[in-house]
Parts: C-alpha cells; sequence; structure tokens
C-alpha cells in the first residue's frame, strides 16, 4: 500500500512510512496523552486525550484523512515557553509518531496537560519501576527516538536560554531594549508593584510624542487570563497612552484573546513566539550588553523539514 502511494521514495524512506502508520494504528489507546504541534500557531503545542480505538474512513475524500483516532483537545494549546529544555529535546524526535519517556516524560506531560506549566523533572516523584509491557514485533519500536536539529529546535534553545538569563524583571529590560531599537524612548519601572505598568514609552526626543505606549510584562510561563488585558486597557486611560502593549511570555487564554480583540486598534500581545521575532528582527540595533546576553549568530540553512 505504502509502495503503491509512494512510488517516487527511497526504500528507506517507505519503510520509516510504513513504521509511522502501524505505531499510529496499534501504539496509541484509548486514555493516552497526545501533543501535537499547532501548525497554525508555530511555537504552541495542543494537547489531547485519545477517546477511542484507530478507525479507517474509506468515505473521506481526501485519502490522507482516512486514517483516524478520536482526541478530546484541550481547548487552549500550550506554548513552548512554558516547558523546559529537556523535555522540549524530547519532544524533537525524529518520528512523527512516538513514545518520549527520558526525564520522566508522561508525568510531566500531564500535568501540562492539567496545569499548562512543565513542572520539571525534579518536582516529579518516580514512581516504582514497572514491568516493560510486551512488545508487538508487528510494531516499529517508536519509544525515544533519537532528536533532529530542526528550526523548531534551535528556538527552544533561545527560548530556555532567555528564560535561565532574563527572568522576572530582567525580561522588561529586554522588551525596553527592543522598544528602542524600534525608535521608542523608554522608561523602565524599578522592580516591585508597579500598578500593571513596567515601561513608559512614546517617540521624539524626550519620548512625550505620539505614538505613547504602556507597556506591561508578564514573564511567567503560564497563559494570562483576560483579567490582565482589561487592567491594562484601564491603564492606557488613566496614562493617557495612546496604544498599549501586553508581553505574556506564556501566552494568553483564550478568554484573553477575546478581550484583545475588541481592542485591537489600540493594543498589540507580543507572546512568546512575537518577543522572539522582535528579538531577530532588532538583534543588530540591540545595545552591546544585551547582545552579550543573548550570543547569537547569523545563519543561512536550507529549511527542508517538508522534504
Amino acid at each position: 500500500m505504502v509502495d503503491a502511494a509512494y512510488p517516487q521514495d527511497s526504500g528507506a524512506r517507505r519503510a520509516n512510512t510504513t513504521g509511522q502508520v502501524w505505531a499510529f494504528r496499534s501504539s496509541i489507546k484509548p486514555g493516552d496523552l497526545v501533543v501535537m504541534p499547532s501548525k497554525l500557531r508555530p511555537g504552541y503545542l495542543y494537547l489531547g486525550r485519545c477517546t477511542g480505538p484507530f478507525r479507517y474512513a474509506g468515505q473521506e475524500p481526501d485519502p490522507s484523512r482516512r486514517k483516524q483516532l478520536p482526541v478530546e483537545w484541550k481547548p487552549d494549546p500550550v506554548s513552548r515557553s512554558a516547558i523546559k529544555d529537556d523535555l522540549l529535546n524530547s519532544l524533537n524526535g525524529a518520528m512523527t509518531v512516538f513514545n518520549p519517556t527520558r526525564n520522566e516524560a508522561v508525568a510531566r506531560l500531564e500535568q501540562v496537560f492539567l496545569t499548562a506549566v512543565d513542572p520539571g523533572a525534579t518536582a516529579i516523584k518516580k514512581p516504582p519501576t514497572a514491568p516493560a509491557a510486551p512488545v508487538d514485533e508487528g510494531v516499529e519500536d517508536v519509544t525515544d527516538p533519537e532528536t533532529v536539529p530542526t528550526l523548531e529546535a534551535i528556538r527552544d534553545r533561545i527560548r530556555t536560554h532567555l528564560v535561565e538569563n532574563f527572568s522576572g524583571h530582567k525580561l522588561t529590560g529586554l522588551v525596553a531594549d527592543i522598544l528602542e531599537a524600534l525608535g521608542f524612548v523608554c522608561i523602565v519601572s524599578p522592580s516591585g508593584p508597579d500598578g500593571g505598568v513596567d515601561i513608559l514609552a512614546g517617540t521624539g526626543p524626550l519620548g512625550l510624542d505620539s505614538p505613547t505606549l504602556i507597556v506591561e510584562v508578564k514573564s511567567e510561563p503560564g497563559q494570562v487570563g483576560a483579567q490582565v488585558v482589561r487592567g491594562l486597557h484601564s491603564a492606557m486611560t488613566q496614562y493617557q497612552a495612546d496604544q498599549a502593549l501586553l508581553v505574556a511570555w506564556g501566552g494568553v487564554t483564550t478568554p484573553a484573546s477575546r478581550e484583545f480583540a475588541q481592542m485591537r486598534t489600540r493594543l498589540r500581545i507580543w507572546d512568546g513566539e512575537e518577543l522572539l521575532e522582535r528579538l531577530f528582527a532588532t538583534y543588530d540595533k540591540l545595545p552591546a550588553t544585551t547582545k552579550a546576553s543573548v550570543p547569537l549568530r547569523m545563519a543561512w540553512v536550507l529549511d527542508d523539514e517538508e522534504n
């Protein structure tokens, strides 16, 4: 079947495809946790629970959609920024369908499913070693495959570096550096309670010209709720600012996104992915001290992940 569908592929690639089809059909059981990267929101993962057995929908017009597993998905995707480096490395397996087990991956992903935050390997109580399950010789072993150096894996390393070196108020300083590279003059509030405003920014020599901007920076890995968006909107009126920016490293919830949609002419949200893009776009204009803290090097590579 695979040979007929992909005659142009090499024998090794067809063998890999066959193994993945069998793994998809036979390895995932009802109740298993399923993790899938979002195609619409790069840098995010959807988590869900398998609710039934594999089925083949022969009536489906699109042949690529005929092999199906029912999954009940969580409504909000989780930012990869909320997951620690060792677990992200396990998730960057060379296979599409695989079973990560290193570094207490299963227990930690269950916590991510519940809380949208990775507690880390040290926070997980290691269960007693269970006897190995019998292996179906007809199914390819998809446990802990080798990782691959994809562009997403490189971004994961940069995310982890920012988490480790720009936690808390330090992230506010990085955001201010990026805004100044974009032409703003910034006043950064001191560390501590700030009334919801971490940065006051504006254009012109004194930073008093329009557009004026207030910024709130949330460095925690979890998603930010609608209350924060409402609070920033109120602060924008209080400070008589033209615009507002919410930097939410772990992203925002669906209700917060709905609130934002009603204010999008004056308010913007940068999640961890957008902050990375702004960092890359302004890197050459950042202060030398900031570039020393985030040492990046430009490299052109052929993105052949789709090939």
